[in-house]
């Protein structure tokens, strides 16, 4: 009997009794009788569970899993399967650390160890009624898949620190699967989550159900969603359903099944292994030349240790910032190359690339390091040695070995010195730049008045691109410290006015230039109560942004504001165009920063 056969006749049952029930199994058994129990085999799955775990294992690297089976009592047999052989695979990789060939490779094999002892699997399927002892006489306890699908998985430690999280212990599976970052990674389903279930992270996607026409396009289509350094996914078929693949294909391209005219669309989904490779090996190849066309070398990276390859790392960074455009081109390279790598994860020969792979990903993270812990203190610390005498400590709030620096306080001309002589200019400039950008967008969305700094940054940036010999390099390494300086002023701006930054953000949208003293006293005052008296509004009202009517309403509470003669704007400078002017610029500005109150653009705000 042929297998194509046998699984057609089994897709077609199913096709037929599509439903997530479990009385599917019973049904399929009657109705398929030999065929169904090839299918279900103790020993073929045993086969198929083993194989899971050494391709899942050897593939760690390129995200989360789904394994399809044929029913939900095939699913827990698979569960129980998978667990015992990953378990066992966690031990002989504890055991291969001990004869590991060198430090890099005993460094990557602990880190799929930890990966391993992580990773989460569940069984994800729906409930039906007598289904304890339907499973039971299968020598199966559905009781505890059944709890953890109702009550989620427990929330790791490293999840708990991030702010949507807080306060939470556990996670609905669905969430937690969807969530990159969290150790749920294998889900195993027959019909559950196949449609209609979006999870971008989904990399490999293991058929062992016989699928057909549109349920195995919705199925494939499970791990094709694009993400973050993921431009395909995988798919592992157990059941031989590539025919049917790609009959599917053609009909869901415009074409018929049976030989017709496919429009030229290709409908042969699996590309050979040679191909991929070939493709790995041209995407390192240009990121190979782009760094010896810009004096530095990927080789030396590899081959080099110690100095030398710190070097040769810091030599790769200083050009892929160039200028930002080389720095984006360089960083759309390396993740070509990181997809490339994902693809080729299962094909025999692949780890003769893995010495380039993790050259460029060690300078494409340390580009990425540099842009998430930018800040002024690391940069000056990177070029000066030694400078206590620079170094004020804040007494909360603050990493104690992160002390930020009184850039009032700072020795410009000695830290310029050290910049001339820094073999990273490009690499600071570029760090400085990443900095200033989070502190402008930070003072933006809290006071749209300070636009002239977005202006004179950009300005200083454009020049920057369009002239790159040394003397342009350090006179913006100049410029972006002095830009810095003056916007780490323009923050204390609120204590000196008497004002938070709240108010501080309307005083500058209800002042003018030729205002007396007294007038801009007066002035502040009106910021400060108009304030109160917006919150207390916007309080009464729940989502207020969401309803026209609601939002008019706030509208008009600082159009009534500003026109009441004790309360409002001095009537001898201001008109009634200006009061129609700064009505709406205000309204603008609270819809903006207060969809909620307390505002999320003010609230846990640290200095940059």
């Amino acid at each position: 009997m042929a297998v194509g056969d046998l699984n057609d006749r089994i897709a077609e049952k199913l096709a037929e009794l599509e439903t997530d029930d479990i009385d599917v199994t019973q049904r399929l058994q009657q109705e398929l009788g030999r065929d169904y129990h090839v299918l279900t085999a103790g020993s073929r799955l045993d086969q198929v569970a083993r194989d899971f775990v050494r391709h899942y294992a050897r593939s760690w690297e390129t995200g989360k899993a789904m394994l399809v089976c044929i029913d939900k009592i095939t699913c827990v047999r698979m569960h129980k399967l998978i667990t015992f052989y990953w378990d066992e695979q966690i031990r002989e990789m504890e055991q291969s650390l001990s004869t590991a060939a060198d430090d890099q490779e005993e460094m990557y094999g602990k880190r799929q160890l930890q990966w391993m002892r992580e990773t989460r699997m569940a069984v994800v399927v729906s409930e039906e009624q007598g289904e304890v002892e339907k499973f039971r006489q299968w020598d199966l306890d559905i009781i505890p898949h059944r709890r953890l699908i109702k009550e989620g998985m427990d929330l790791p430690a490293s999840m708990r620190d991030q702010p949507r999280y807080a306060n939470m212990q556990r996670l609905a599976l669905e969430d937690a699967f969807k969530n990159a970052t969290h150790p749920f990674r294998v889900a195993i389903v027959c019909a559950m989550w196949l449609t209609g279930f979006d999870v971008p992270c989904l990399s490999t996607l293991y058929l062992d159900k016989p699928l057909k026409a549109h349920t195995l396009m919705q199925a494939i289509a499970r791990a094709n969603r694009i993400s973050e350094d993921k431009n395909n996914g995988m798919i592992v078929d157990y059941c031989g359903i590539l025919k049917n693949l790609r009959k599917a294909l053609a009909t869901f391209a415009g074409a018929a099944d049976g030989g017709r005219d496919t429009g030229g669309v290709d409908t042969n989904p699996a590309r050979p292994d040679r191909d991929l490779l070939e493709d790995l090996a041209e995407s390192i190849a240009l990121v190979r030349s782009f760094l010896t066309e810009n004096g530095a070398s990927l080789d030396k990276i590899v081959s080099h240790t110690g100095f030398q390859r710190n070097a040769a790392i810091l030599a790769a960074k200083e050009a892929a910032n160039d200028t930002d455009e080389t720095r984006k081109r360089f960083e759309v390279m390396c993740r070509m190359v990181f997809t490339r790598f994902k693809a080729c994860h299962p094909v025999e020969g692949v780890a003769r690339y893995r010495s380039d792979y993790d050259a460029i990903n060690i300078v494409y993270k340390s580009l990425q390091q540099d842009r998430a812990q930018a800040d002024i203190t690391g940069i000056i610390r990177q070029l000066h040695q030694v400078v206590d005498e620079a170094i004020e400590i804040r007494e909360a709030g603050v990493d104690e070995h992160r002390a930020p620096y009184d850039i009032s306080n700072i020795d410009f001309d000695r830290l310029r010195q050290e910049f001339v002589r820094s073999p990273a200019k490009r690499t600071t400039v570029q760090n400085l730049k990443t900095v200033i950008e989070k502190h402008l967008q930070r003072m933006l969305q809290q006071n749209p008045s300070r636009m002239d700094f977005q202006r004179r940054y950009e300005e200083m940036v454009a020049a920057y691109n369009r002239e790159k010999d040394r003397v342009t390099i350090e006179e913006t390494f100049d410029e972006l410290m002095q830009i810095h300086k003056e916007m780490g002023e323009e923050k204390n701006r609120a204590v000196r006015e008497g004002l938070d930054e709240e108010s501080l953000a309307l005083f500058d949208l209800l002042r003018k230039p030729e205002l007396t003293p007294g007038e801009f006293r007066r002035i502040k005052a009106v910021a400060v109560d108009l304030l109160k008296t917006i919150k207390i509004r916007i309080s009464r009202i729940d989502h207020w942004i969401t309803r026209e009517a609601t939002r008019d309403a706030v509208r008009l509470t600082i159009q009534d504001f500003l026109w009441e003669e004790t309360t409002g704007l001095p009537v001898e400078h201001y008109t009634d165009h200006d009061v129609k002017i700064r009505t709406e610029e205000i309204f603008r500005h609270v819809y903006r920063v207060y969809p909620v109150l307390p505002s999320p653009f003010y609230e846990n705000r640290t200095a940059a």
